[in-house]
């Protein structure tokens, strides 16, 4: 077991990564007085599989148990699924200590955020991702939101989690194309800031496909703890540092708002994403072609896409116009100038970034 500190003074939290330790959770939270009571939002696969270990852990520290499920897709991440929820709480929050406890995936963890930062103007909630991708990345860090039909996580806010519990072994149930997606953002941390856990994937990257808990604890821990440091010191993105994590997804978010979040997974937009940002990169001379064919080679040894297929590239060129990194008119990209560098570029020619888009079409 490992455990991340993420210091951010009086909301300084732990990330505790391990393997089969969700029993653990009682005593962590009755050490932060969360409350008596805790909201559990989360999917109906989800409840069934682990429901029982978890209320088991919760009970035996006096700690009280309601369940809310909501449908494992990214249209759970809606204004309406928010304000049903917060209904529900409301009904339940008579002579109670309510927090929450986000018990999924990346949409179950945003959404859960989302309504513990604008309940009563904040109530205190934990995150237990149940996935790769939210063990690594979108259970870190506060980012909460839900969507728009005009784009992704265009409504939200920065509330920090006040404890991150992932469990390697809640990885066990999940299909080859969700560890997909979380190993998307996994090489995503080694191309922008980890040279070394880039070669480690090279080496080892079927042992993570097959869910072998030592490599599991490795590459979360690392991952987690390259986010905890770029969030300490960026914590709302207004110094530029944070705003390296969002390397693939300006194009990437576009791919999955052009198909209405239903062709693709997080991770497979993410990783044709980050090949249109290299490609970019290479014809802005910053990067070589070796480098280019070095990352488009491990994307697609592991299974993910490096072409989309039916390609709408005008709705991709229209949804990346909301991409949250623009200035004004001007957009603003995450680029590369090495594995393990990045460089932040503004205003880069339309034209340009037609033909990265258009080269992942091919």
């Amino acid at each position: 077991m490992e455990i991340v500190k993420l210091n951010l003074k009086r909301r300084t939290y732990n990330i505790i990564i391990g393997s089969n330790i969700l029993g653990r959770l009682g005593k962590e939270i009755c050490k932060l007085k969360l409350g008596d009571t805790a909201y559990i939002i989360t999917n109906a696969l989800i409840k069934n599989k682990y429901a029982g270990k978890l209320t088991k852990a919760l009970k035996r520290s006096g700690i009280d148990v309601i369940y809310k499920t909501v449908p494992d897709s990214e249209q759970s991440k809606s204004i309406k699924i928010s304000t049903q929820v917060i209904i529900d709480i409301a009904r339940y929050d008579k002579k109670r200590r309510i927090f929450i406890i986000a018990f999924g995936g990346g949409v179950i963890g945003d959404l859960s955020g989302f309504i513990a930062s604008i309940y009563k103007r904040g109530i205190p909630y934990i995150q237990i991702p149940t996935t790769l991708l939210a063990q690594v990345d979108s259970s870190i860090g506060g980012k909460t939101a839900v969507d728009l039909i005009e784009g992704k996580n265009l409504v939200g806010a920065f509330y920090q989690p006040r404890l991150v519990l992932s469990d390697v072994r809640l990885l066990n149930t999940l299909s080859k194309r969700q560890v997909l997606s979380g190993l998307a953002e996994v090489i995503k941390y080694g191309i922008i800031k980890d040279r070394q856990l880039f070669t480690y994937l090279e080496r080892n990257y079927q042992d993570i496909l097959d869910l072998e808990p030592g490599a599991l604890e490795h590459i979360v821990a690392r991952c987690s703890l390259i986010k905890a440091n770029i969030v300490e010191q960026d914590e709302k993105e207004e110094k530029e540092i944070r705003t390296i994590l969002n390397f693939g997804h300006t194009i990437g978010h576009a791919i999955e708002a052009a198909s209405s979040y239903k062709k693709h997974t997080h991770g497979e937009g993410i990783a044709l994403g980050m090949l249109a940002a290299v490609d970019i990169s290479r014809r802005l001379n910053l990067i070589n072609q070796s480098i280019s064919q070095r990352i488009e080679k491990l994307i697609k040894l592991v299974g993910l896409p490096i072409r989309i297929r039916k390609l709408p590239l005008k709705g991709i060129i229209n949804a990346h116009y909301h991409d949250k990194k623009f200035i004004g008119k001007k957009n603003r990209f995450v680029l590369l100038e090495d594995i393990g560098k990045t460089k932040i570029v503004v205003n880069i020619p339309s034209k340009i970034i037609r033909e990265a888009i258009l080269r992942i079409g091919e």
